[in-house]
């Protein structure tokens, strides 16, 4: 985590909270000034990921994203124009006004009660050698601890109402649904990880059976009837926050939001379900709120797995084979829930292939 970054996201996420009311301390701050050897650098900040593909940080009501290195900013413009268009609210987070802001870490912190004042930067557009930084408003995040409490209901039915939205009166043009890419770049993570033995050949003879789409070598066929559907494209229980202001649950992070197959979104907990790891009646509760808030990935009714089943793969495939990554760098065995998934692998690896 480079210290620069880390500071350029507590600046950009300290200037917007205080930019309302920038005589007042504010909560962050006024907490971090009574708290003995804080980071001089980062008052009433908290760093809340740390990955590499994205560093969040937070200041009081305020959130502040770098986004991956490689992002198609032109892409990300467009995502952020979509969660803030009106037929979005009530389903994903809007960023804040002015969403896309970058500045250079303060080299000297501002004094006071605090450390309150705001940045004498403020906003810079882009800053070279740094990724793009976006702003949001602070939500409560499902908490991991607490896997009955686990807002699967929620999930469906935002889902449903994310799929529905008409894509002709969003902005565009509208980028495609990133979750085939980050599939692919999980199986190319366990190559290069240098993983070897039967469950590597497993997860690459699951991913083999795939078709090209799925694996993000061709670009999805489209719906054979129908409209185009907007698709998170990386869906699980982290992507969720209930709102501080008005307690609702939305959905977050758009970097792979985009046109797609709908199904997709559905095929991590179908993937978590086929694998033992989701309780049947948190599965069925999930399906059932996303059926009836006339979600079109699966039927009304029925079978759901027709539509399920090439997503459900794929997302096992992803998620075995960064666990297999991960075991070999940490060097260490797999856990309970990752053997389920390389289970799964297995499993799938040893059926007849079925798709051109």
């Amino acid at each position: 985590m480079p210290r620069s970054l880390v500071a350029t996201l507590a600046t950009a996420a300290r200037t917007a909270a205080h930019r309302t009311a920038p005589r007042h301390p504010c909560g962050a701050c006024a907490a971090a000034s009574r708290e003995p050897g804080g980071g001089p650098h980062t008052p009433g900040t908290e760093v809340l990921a740390d990955r590499p593909d994205g560093t969040v940080v937070r200041h009081g009501r305020v959130v502040a994203k770098a986004h991956a290195p490689d992002t198609d900013r032109a892409a990300l413009d467009v995502r952020l124009a979509v969660a803030a268009h009106p037929l979005l609210h009530g389903v994903l987070l809007a960023p804040l006004q002015n969403a896309r802001a970058s500045v250079p870490p303060d080299p000297v912190p501002p004094r006071g009660a605090g450390n309150c004042a705001p940045s004498p930067h403020g906003p810079a557009g882009e800053v070279p050698g740094h990724p793009p930084v976006t702003l949001w408003p602070h939500g409560t995040p499902v908490d991991p601890s607490d896997p009955d409490s686990a807002p699967w209901p929620e999930a469906g039915r935002l889902l449903a109402a994310l799929h529905r939205v008409p894509t002709d009166a969003l902005p565009g043009p509208l980028p495609a649904m990133r979750g085939p890419v980050k599939a692919a770049r999980a199986t190319a993570r366990m190559r290069n990880a240098g993983v070897r033995g039967s469950a590597a050949d497993a997860v690459l003879r699951a991913w083999s059976q795939l078709p090209a789409w799925a694996r993000a070598e061709t670009p999805h066929p489209g719906p054979a009837e129908g409209p185009a559907r907007l698709c998170h494209g990386d869906l699980h229980l982290g992507q969720l926050i209930r709102q501080d202001r008005t307690g609702d649950w939305l959905l977050i992070d758009v970097d792979d939001l985009g046109v797609g197959e709908p199904a997709w979104d559905l095929a991590r907990p179908a993937a978590w379900y086929a694998a033992g790891l989701l309780d049947p009646e948190d599965w069925a509760r999930f399906l059932a709120a996303y059926r009836e808030a006339g979600g079109p990935a699966v039927p009304p009714e029925g079978d759901p797995w027709p539509q399920l089943d090439v997503p459900a793969r794929a997302l096992t495939v992803q998620t075995a084979a960064l666990a297999l990554a991960k075991c070999t760098n940490e060097r260490r065995a797999p856990d309970e829930a990752e053997l389920a998934m390389i289970g799964s692998c297995t499993r799938i690896a040893a059926l007849p292939p079925e798709f051109p």
